[in-house]
């Protein structure tokens, strides 16, 4: 989305006529028209003047969020099954499959699914206490 997409948007969902802004920013109606369109860009101090109307920031205002933008699809391709818990789990749900012995098969195929669908926290949650105790145990000599 571009900078007059955006501008339109922030002042259609404020029920701000052209009009109206034109006067709040003591601009002309065809300013704003053309800052809407593309076809002319605010000045900076227009910009700060926008950015303090519409109650965001200069970077949200010009570059839109790309932050929250990068965070999707940094989530999304983290999704990926090839993660050590996944294939841990894997090994243990097959094992659990192909052992059929009655008791321990029973055990091995739900805990290869939990593994298989919690491994990665456990991971993350054991290796952050680690880390925690190691820097506890360095910045004050703590130990549990």
């Amino acid at each position: 989305m571009d900078l007059g997409e955006r501008l339109k948007i922030l002042r259609e969902v404020r029920n701000i006529s052209r009009e109206d802004l034109a006067q709040k920013m003591n601009v002309s109606r065809q300013a704003v028209y053309k800052w809407e369109t593309n076809k002319g860009y605010p000045d900076i101090e227009n910009l700060i003047k926008l950015s303090e109307l519409y109650n965001t920031t200069l970077d949200e205002l010009i570059k839109g969020n790309h932050i929250a933008l990068k965070k999707v699809t940094t989530n999304e391709e983290n999704e990926e099954p090839s993660t050590p818990g996944f294939i841990i789990g894997c090994i243990i749900l097959f094992v659990g499959i192909f052992f059929n012995s009655g008791i321990i098969s029973s055990i091995m195929f739900p805990l290869g699914l939990l593994i298989m669908v919690f491994g990665d926290d456990l991971i993350h949650m054991f290796s952050r206490k680690a880390r925690m105790k190691s820097y506890l145990h360095k910045k004050y000599g703590y130990e549990e």
